[in-house]
């Protein structure tokens, strides 16, 4: 025990420490290697401190609102929504409570992430409503048409229903959707009878495919399918309300547009046209369609951010000139404010006439909050605009979190505010420099922005159109480059001119002009989208990828600090882990009328019913994309090496073992005995010696993909274990494990002779 004294040539204090002082304490660090960590340590907690500073926490918020909702979706059964509520609201008070404290931070996170859950728990209790769980034939309907499409080869419209008669009892269902004879789609808020066959929402082709079935709940749409016979007009029992009369007006402000585009434009200009000013684009031509898509000029199609930054520009900058023409409003009233109360007014227009679909909400709200703070004289292009319209967004339409344009549109823009706030500033920083002043004087400043906002937009949405679309655009850049300018300053601009002029009769002259640019996108598009690996496909890849290179492109863009390089850090392992997923073996359709087999080349190739053979090339579409796989669905290779007959199909697959699709009951005894795998939509015999995927368990769980493991099969399927929503409710009975490995085909037992050789009997003596 140490004492505290005086000793003699020593200051007072304590006496026989240990370890002595300066040295190294057991198990420690010894003071030069602290020495060596310390800087490093301390300029960590400096940036820390910078990114925790005052204003910083604004922009993190929808960040946590979204993972609330995420985790929302990702429940596998529907939460207890009065429980989600009371949480967020008390975890919320708690937040505001310890607003002076240390971890308000924190609990704002929290508090955000719960009152995320709790929202999309409340949206999917407000709109729920039946969903059809098996198809009907011949159903006798009465409604009122709330939305009708103009397709290129099928018109399509949503009934709300009034009545619905069947031959069996079904479920109510409020709204369907119906496809018809092109031309023959009835008029919004009209109230007909017609029949009809009824199919369940689309649910996924594959297990981490786009859930159709998801977002027709979300609509209100609880089945889909075909008009059989006439559709007869009928009288309403009553008047529809206001929304089915404001629908139908603006149905028919859409219709007008479209007429009179018709008359000086056709074929892809007028659809492309039309698409532009009211949202419809469904009339576009498949091969421009995909050579949009495939050069990186898709976005143009859907009405987003970029249009509705161009509807309130023109409208801002045309009404601030006219405006300025008039030296007393000048001098005497801020116009600039007047300009963007019109351009507000121009947006909301523009929205409603438009749809309002989720990206153009979502454009909407960043535009307005941007107006606004003009108005208001606040920075209008800031991380908070975006923070504020993200929550916006994710508060009125929480299930948009899950679209590929509400992930896309917010990843560009977030890209383009850090660029705009962050690298702009910096890379015209010397203006005065006679170089960068010559340079700018030609347009140089005007090309650097425009090329650095595409290629900061095309990264950003990379990683998503890589997961939805299974490709990505190499030369987007140099489309966006070559087109942009001219939809910018000629197409948009010409066809607002054509809206105000259209009351008057003088829009003609508008829409050729408009025809003239859209000329010239298509031509940039088709050149770009013939170059040599235009077509950059990605093999499908799991949602794990997707979440870590969203969490990297969140800390490039909101991180102030060097600490935001560990974002490209994040990204890059997010790329290496989407390279390392690996391919299916066997994919088998949720109907067991379709399989795909990896072969000897290592190609799929595919085994189905003739009669589904027209059917269902969108089903084959999607798995030959989600292997990157450039053949199309009547491509002969499909084919190769596949026998069929009446009765199924039968292929060896890449392990040497035999795949069989028994269609019939007379195949089944046959591919029971040679095959190591059978897929049949009936029920398989008693006793088969194969390993089998029959009826009932694809009518549990859906489409399935299997990858080989060991000497037997790791399965995937579409409807996990226990996984029960409003818009996937699960089938009664027992259901299969979420991953499930099937074992080798079973083998009779041989007869073996069990009399002792000679031998035998002479080592037992």
């Amino acid at each position: 025990m140490s004492e505290q004294g005086n000793t003699s040539g020593q200051r007072r204090g304590y006496a026989g420490t240990w370890p002595p002082r300066g040295a190294a304490p057991v198990g420690g660090l010894a003071p030069q290697r602290l020495a060596l960590w310390a800087p490093l340590i301390e300029t960590l907690r400096q940036w820390a401190r910078a990114e925790a500073g005052a204003g910083r926490l604004l922009p993190w918020v929808p960040v946590a609102f979204g993972t609330g909702i995420a985790f929302y979706f990702a429940a596998d059964h529907e939460p207890v929504l009065s429980v989600a509520a009371v949480t967020a609201i008390v975890l919320c008070a708690a937040a505001f409570l310890l607003r002076r404290h240390k971890m308000f931070p924190v609990a704002v996170m929290i508090a955000a992430v719960a009152a995320g859950f709790a929202i999309a728990t409340w949206k999917t209790a407000r709109i729920a409503h039946g969903v059809l769980a098996r198809p009907m034939f011949s159903v006798a309907l009465t409604g009122f048409v709330e939305t009708r499409d103009i397709r290129e080869r099928t018109d399509r419209f949503v009934l709300r229903v009034v009545t619905m008669e069947s031959a069996r009892d079904a479920t109510k269902i409020e709204r369907v959707r119906l496809s018809v004879k092109k031309g023959t789609a009835p008029d919004v808020g009209s109230f007909v009878e017609l029949k009809a066959r009824l199919l369940p929402p689309m649910s996924p082709l594959r297990p981490g495919s786009y859930d159709f079935g998801r977002d027709m709940f979300f609509s209100g749409i609880g089945a889909s399918g075909f008009v059989m016979g006439a559709i007869r007009t009928a009288e309403a029992p009553d008047g529809g309300g206001w929304k089915l009369r404001y629908s139908a007006f603006m149905q028919g402000m859409r219709d007008a547009i479209d007429a009179r585009i018709r008359t000086v434009l056709e074929g892809d200009k007028r659809a492309i046209a039309t698409a532009l000013l009211t949202g419809r684009r469904d009339a576009i031509s498949e091969p421009v369609n995909d050579a949009m898509f495939i050069s990186g000029l898709g976005h143009v199609l859907s009405i987003s951010g970029y249009h509705m930054a161009v509807v309130a520009g023109v409208v801002f900058f045309a009404v601030r000139a006219l405006l300025a023409l008039f030296p007393t409003l000048t001098v005497g009233f801020s116009i600039k404010k007047w300009s963007a109360v019109a351009a507000l007014a121009a947006s909301a227009f523009y929205l409603l006439l438009s749809g309002a679909e989720v990206a153009t909400q979502r454009s909407f709200f960043m535009t307005a909050v941007v107006l606004i703070a003009v108005m208001v004289d606040r920075r209008a292009i800031t991380f908070r605009t975006l923070a504020v319209a993200a929550l916006i967004v994710l508060t009125i339409a929480p299930e948009a979190l899950v679209h590929p344009s509400f992930q896309m549109s917010f990843a560009a823009t977030l890209g383009l505010v850090a660029l705009v706030q962050l690298g702009m500033p910096r890379l015209f920083a010397q203006p005065d420099h006679s170089a960068t002043a010559q340079v700018a004087l030609w347009g140089g400043r005007e090309i650097t922005m425009l090329l650095l906002a595409s290629l900061v937009a095309g990264l950003a949405t990379t990683p998503y159109a890589a997961f939805h679309f299974h490709r990505v655009t190499p030369y987007g850049v140099l489309a966006n480059l070559a087109a942009m300018p001219v939809v910018s300053a000629l197409v948009m601009p010409a066809g607002l001119l054509g809206l105000v002029a259209m009351p008057f009769g003088f829009d003609g002259v508008f829409w050729a002009i408009m025809g003239v640019g859209i000329d010239w996108m298509i031509v940039v598009t088709q050149w770009v989208a013939a170059l040599p690996g235009a077509v950059g496909r990605v093999p499908a890849f799991g949602i794990g990828p997707l979440i870590a290179a969203s969490l990297g492109i969140i800390l490039l863009g909101l991180l102030r600090t060097p600490l935001r390089y560990t974002g490209a850090a994040v990204v890059l392992v997010a790329a290496v882990w989407a390279a390392r997923v690996p391919q299916p073996d066997i994919l088998i359709a949720a109907d067991g009328r379709n399989v795909g087999v990896r072969g000897q080349d290592g190609k799929l190739h595919l085994m189905r019913a003739a009669k589904g053979a027209a059917r269902d090339g969108f089903l084959v579409k999607e798995w030959l994309a989600a292997d990157a796989d450039a053949r199309k669905p009547a491509d002969a290779s499909l084919t190769e090496g596949v026998s069929c007959d009446e009765s199924g199909c039968v292929m060896q697959g890449a392990g040497g073992g035999f795949v069989a699709l028994a269609l019939r009951p007379e195949a089944l005894a046959d591919d029971c005995e040679r095959a190591a795998l059978v897929v049949t939509a009936r029920q398989a015999p008693a006793g088969c010696g194969a390993s089998v995927i029959s009826a009932e368990r694809l009518r549990r769980q859906g489409a399935m993909v299997l990858r080989r493991s060991g000497s037997g099969f790791t399965i995937d399927a579409v409807k996990l274990r226990g996984v029960d929503r409003p818009w996937s409710p699960a089938i009664a009975g027992e259901g299969d494990a979420e991953t499930t490995i099937l074992a080798p085909r079973r083998t009779a037992p041989r007869a073996v002779d069990a009399t002792p050789s000679e031998a035998d009997l002479q080592a037992e003596e």
